[in-house]
């Protein structure tokens, strides 16, 4: 499959309900799901609303409801995951985002769907892990699975997204490749030997990472990677979780990556021209997760917007430089060019491996689990004149 770059504005639709930035995991804890209402209002006074179409997702309908209730275990199992108010209603706003993106993307109504409150990783079939209680990933993947015989899963969060792996790791159907850091780190999965078992091997793709890794090297490593995998794979569809804890100066993080850095990897899979799925993650510094989907929104749309942040509801937090874009530390990346090359040669004799595009017998398509989502504006941001008008 060739990458071009050419024909790159894309039809964009965004989910976001106004209340998710109301959920609170408890004080001290750094999964602050406010970030996402920063991030919303930054993308809104950068004017990004105009070249979108905005939705919030429809959580009346029974089938969603039983959908999620059937893979939701508020379980407490610890200070990370902590049971706190109004949780079920938090998994709702995140997973129906991710599964009614993924449902626009079956009936081609868009080509790339973005919902920054997705991208839990972490979460299992029958267990909370690393902040995340439903995996919207998984939901959304089995949605595009209904009309995609081969869908990819890229994850660029510092942490290996294990719960996708696990829910895939035995079938050749979705293809996972997680960029991470390994070693002494949570989950403490995503070794460079877990590819996938029985009719799913090879289709695991790990690249474990050293602390440090900066723009230059991430991308030395990313593109290669994805060139190969999307020409043994040949996926129909893609879903690429962003998340912003690879970011330098990330509260629990030990990447060096800057913005700019992050966001090559959107651009990049975005130029194959694929139906994209676009989720957040992690991300605890929050001023900079907001310039990142900010930024990465605007990477979607085609479209350049200033280093100057504009005026917003949150300008406070991005003191004292009010820039969109950051500097990376002078920390030291431990991924020399040797370790990061005999990586990427053990992945591509992994890839090597793959019978060329395998084929996949479709069954009848299943009922959508959603039906149609509500197009909606920030009444409270939106300029007046532009609230009938959402895809201009």
């Amino acid at each position: 499959m060739a990458f071009t770059s050419q024909g790159s504005k894309k039809k964009v639709c965004y989910y976001y309900d106004g209340d998710v930035g109301n959920y609170y995991y408890g004080q001290g804890h750094p999964m602050k799901p406010h970030r996402i209402r920063m991030t919303h209002n930054l993308l809104l006074n950068y004017g990004l609303y105009r070249k979108m179409e905005i939705y919030v997702c429809e959580m009346k309908q029974r089938r969603f409801k039983m959908l999620i209730l059937c893979f939701f275990f508020a379980v407490n199992v610890g200070e990370d995951c902590p049971v706190f108010d109004g949780l079920y209603e938090f998994c709702q706003l995140s997973a129906g985002g991710s599964i009614a993106g993924a449902v626009k993307l079956n009936k081609q109504q868009t080509d790339i769907a973005i919902n920054w409150a997705g991208g839990l990783h972490h979460a299992k079939k029958s267990e909370a892990s690393g902040f995340c209680y439903v995996n919207d990933i998984v939901l959304a993947i089995l949605e595009l699975l209904k009309y995609h015989q081969r869908v990819v899963y890229i994850d660029i969060d510092i942490h290996h997204g294990d719960g996708v792996e696990e829910a895939f790791y035995t079938t050749d159907r979705v293809m996972t490749v997680s960029f991470h850091k390994y070693g002494e780190y949570f989950p403490g999965t995503g070794d460079l030997r877990d590819i996938g078992a029985g009719k799913g091997k090879y289709y695991a793709v790990n690249y474990p990472l050293r602390d440090g890794i900066d723009d230059e090297s991430y991308e030395a490593i990313f593109k290669p990677i994805m060139a190969k995998v999307m020409e043994m794979y040949q996926p129909s569809a893609v879903v690429l979780q962003c998340g912003a804890d690879s970011l330098s100066g990330d509260r629990l993080g030990c990447f060096n990556l800057t913005i700019k850095g992050h966001a090559k990897c959107v651009e990049y899979i975005k130029g194959f021209n694929l139906p994209m799925l676009m989720l957040g993650g992690g991300g605890y510094t929050i001023r900079n997760v907001a310039r990142c989907w900010t930024f990465e929104t605007a990477v979607a749309l085609d479209c350049a917007i200033p280093n100057e942040l504009p005026y917003n509801d949150y300008f406070e937090y991005f003191g004292p430089d009010f820039k969109l874009h950051i500097s990376p530390s002078n920390m030291t990346n431990q991924n020399t060019t040797d370790y990061l090359e005999k990586i990427k040669q053990r992945l591509f004799e992994n890839l090597r491996m793959l019978p060329h595009a395998p084929g996949v017998p479709m069954q009848a398509i299943p009922e959508d689990v959603m039906q149609e989502d509500s197009e909606v504006k920030d009444e409270e941001k939106v300029p007046e004149e532009e609230k009938m008008d959402t895809s201009k």
